[in-house]
């Protein structure tokens, strides 16, 4: 089967590429001018591996790569929680989606898979787990990066209703190595390695073995239910437990201060405008970050086992390789 793929540099899309090429795959993988290619080096495999150089702001230029492909693996996402420019977002996770889709279409791509993010789901600030079925609408989406990927899910449901096989897979918040970037999480992590996490809000987060959420997207090209949504989720635990694993793992002391919301919101209402707006870098915290905080972002994976095959698996030695990836590349002391 050849596959085009998108988001192959980044966190998630290179896992789900040395998986999809571990068992001989095709891929064609989507990059830009301006990638860094380095989690592509040894993806090996048996089948055949190619680059095409294009970009979702220009939907044409991926024409070419797509042309041919019995399946698309849409990956690829604007994910930054502070951005100067949120038009900038909308285009790329929003339009970008939506004609990907018209061109897989286009050119007789039989199966689409869309990777969007359990941040669509209705979460709630009682930490009620939730699923696929619990009401949601765009008015409970916080921040530009929550409400792009919402609309962009719309195209997805709006493309398989209209007889398009598309197939969405709600990752939750994935970790293991390889986190180049490194994404919002991986922060969390580089930061407590560095010993730059002093105190913790009272939220929480579901973790998911970035290993299992790539081969779950290998089996849901092949056994996913057409605009079907599944939630690929792990551990659900609060910042703290988190933070208390890390300190498990490498003997440095997790925070014991708990700071108020309003404290939180405060500092991040600065770092914004001072960091962000008048030094013109990324904020050490944004008040997008904060208003998430509220929510315990707390899911149950149920229909994904029962219908995918997935396997929910214990963090631990996810974090442990995390940390020892952050580690080695230098993202923090060595041990």
């Amino acid at each position: 089967m050849t596959i085009f793929l998108t988001g192959a540099t980044g966190f998630v899309g290179h896992h789900v590429a040395r998986e999809l090429a571990s068992q001989g795959a095709d891929l064609r993988l989507l990059v830009r001018k301006q990638s860094n290619l380095a989690n592509l080096e040894g993806i090996g495999g048996s089948g055949k591996v190619e680059t095409y150089v294009g970009d979702l702001a220009e939907p044409e230029s991926l024409r070419a790569g797509i042309s041919g492909c019995e399946a698309v693996m849409h990956l690829a996402a604007d994910y930054r929680l502070w951005i100067p420019d949120p038009a900038a977002m909308y285009k790329a996770n929003v339009e970008g989606t939506r004609e990907l889709l018209r061109i897989a279409r286009e050119t007789g791509v039989r199966r689409t898979i869309y990777t969007s993010s359990v941040a669509t789901m209705g979460f709630r600030k009682d930490g009620l787990i939730v699923n696929e079925d619990t009401p949601v609408s765009i008015a409970n989406m916080v921040g530009h990066y929550k409400r792009s990927k919402f609309l962009a899910e719309q195209e997805a449901l709006a493309a398989a209703k209209a007889g398009q096989a598309v197939v969405i897979l709600n990752p939750t918040t994935p970790i293991g190595p390889n986190d180049v970037k490194p994404t919002p999480t991986g922060r969390i992590f580089v930061d407590f390695l560095n010993r730059r996490f002093p105190a913790y809000m009272d939220t929480g987060l579901n973790l998911v073995d970035v290993h299992e959420v790539a081969k779950t997207h290998v089996a849901a090209l092949k056994v996913g239910a057409t605009g079907r949504r599944y939630i690929l989720g792990g551990e659900n635990l609060t910042l703290k437990q988190i933070l208390d694993k890390m300190a498990a793992i490498t003997g440095i002391p997790s925070p014991t201060v708990k700071i108020p919301f309003a404290v939180a919101a405060t500092y991040a209402f600065f770092e914004e405008n001072l960091t962000g707006r008048l030094r013109g870098k990324e904020p050490r915290a944004t008040l997008e970050e904060v208003k998430m905080g509220r929510k315990r972002m707390f899911a149950s994976s149920a229909r994904a086992q029962q219908e995918l095959g997935f396997r929910i698996a214990p963090v631990y030695p996810a974090m442990r390789a995390a940390i020892e990836w952050f580690r080695a590349k230098g993202y923090a002391p060595a041990e």
